[in-house]
């Protein structure tokens, strides 16, 4: 059976790790990078705590010596259903199940200068695109003699309050206390904030009541300038609007206040829901087509009777549906019945800074804040990051920064400016 995966993120990865070495089974990865990163830990790298490499790893390298697997570099195009074939820049892949596994990708809501003004927070190049800004106009604050000039250079906002908003925010304001004063004296007497908006009535909105008041309580600790209930609406000429009529000064817009899927040519508008999720059955098939699966943040399934309104796009659904779509294939090819996807919902958690972290978990339901909750968060994500080096180079630098209460990494690195290639295109495989 050839199975051909489009994306590399937790649910592709976990889909063709678990057919892997399975000779029912002929998997081709497609990826339009040749490496697989850990997007919670996204903004560490962007604010330079981490390297990019501790939270990714290559394709290639992963699925060495596991003969059934190919990964494929390329941008997925379109697909032509009654020929089983799905186009890419670069050739084309036939197939006998074809499974979009292409996660989402940053939603400015038609904010079209939000969008060309703003820094994103989705992909390894977004982060290492923040890290240079920051710290260029970090560097750019140190020239101007105007206290207001130099304001705009230094203030942050950060749009959104789930998890990525909360946990970069008390980042900039952990390091706003601690590396600025050390190396940048000449900024050490100037004013800067960090703030963070959101438009909903708290922050973490899917976590319990006894995080959310933990999370704003320790961030305004912090000195983070918490606006709930209030929406970016513009980002012009160093002014962040907001919708309740206040506005920000500041050149510093970081976006992490929602995602949207894509939507493909040769998949039916009506196999379609909202936010462009592809709408699936109970085994994650996309509805109106014959073997074309969706699994992770770009499926709609609201087949699950304990989450009628469709899953959470967050990592554990990802991998379980990958997991779950792999011992389905399985059941498939030995014509057994296929056993409808229910998630289990392993809890939720965020860190806001050194020692202080919230986590919620289901069964029992139970609630954790400070040292101990922080703790379960290093120890989750450590688990979580895919190899052995990832984790001991992950960890390293986490004692560094602890006990340093710094790190080392912030270097301008920005290659020559140049059309971002893919790889040139080849005859068709087949």
């Amino acid at each position: 059976m050839k199975i051909v995966i489009i994306g590399g993120g937790f649910a592709g990865l976990n889909l063709a790790n678990e057919l892997s070495d399975n000779k029912n089974f002929e998997i081709t990865l497609v990826d339009k990078n040749n490496y697989n990163f850990f997007p919670p830990l996204i903004y560490q790298v962007a604010t330079a705590y981490l390297e990019p490499s501790s939270i990714s790893y290559p394709f290639r390298k992963y699925f060495r010596g596991k003969d059934n697997v190919t990964f494929r570099m390329g941008e997925f195009m379109m697909v032509k259903p009654n020929e089983n074939i799905a186009v890419l820049h670069n050739g084309e892949l036939e197939y006998d199940a074809l499974v979009f596994a292409t996660g989402a990708e940053t939603n400015y809501f038609g904010m079209e200068n939000v969008k060309k003004n703003s820094i994103p927070m989705k992909t390894l190049n977004d982060a290492l695109e923040m890290r240079n800004k920051l710290l260029q106009r970090m560097e750019k604050a140190t020239l101007h003699k105007n206290s207001r000039e130099r304001r705009k250079y230094m203030n942050i906002v950060v749009a959104g309050g789930g998890p990525t908003g909360v946990e970069v925010s008390g980042m900039f304001a952990e390091m706003r206390k601690g590396v600025l004063r050390k190396e940048y004296p000449e900024l050490a007497t100037s004013v800067s904030n960090v703030y963070l908006v959101d438009g909903g009535d708290a922050l973490l909105a899917p976590m319990s009541k006894a995080s959310q008041k933990d999370t704003y309580d320790a961030l305004t600790k912090l000195g983070v300038i918490v606006k709930l209930n209030a929406r970016v609406t513009d980002f012009v000429n160093d002014t962040v609007h907001l919708s309740n009529g206040e506005t920000i000064q500041s050149k510093n817009l970081i976006w992490a206040a929602g995602v949207a899927c894509r939507a493909f040519d040769g998949i039916p508008q009506e196999s379609y829901g909202r936010a462009k999720r592809m709408i699936v059955d109970a085994h994650n098939k996309v509805i109106n087509t014959t073997n074309i699966y969706s699994i992770g943040d770009t499926c709609y399934q609201d087949t699950d009777v304990a989450f009628p309104q469709g899953h959470p796009q967050v990592a554990q659904v990802a991998i379980q549906q990958g997991k779950h779509l792999a011992n389905n294939f399985k059941k498939l090819v030995k014509n057994e019945a296929l056993v409808p996807f229910k998630y289990k919902d392993k809890g939720s958690m965020a860190i806001i800074g050194k020692n202080k972290a919230v986590v919620d978990l289901p069964k029992p339901k139970m609630h954790f804040k400070g040292l101990l909750a922080w703790m379960m968060w290093l120890f989750i994500h450590l688990l979580s990051l895919l190899t052995y080096r990832n984790r001991f180079v992950t960890f390293w630098n986490w004692m560094v920064s602890y006990f340093s209460m710094d790190q080392p990494l912030r270097m301008i690195i920005r290659p020559e400016k140049r059309n971002r290639q893919l790889p040139e295109a080849s005859k068709p495989l087949n």
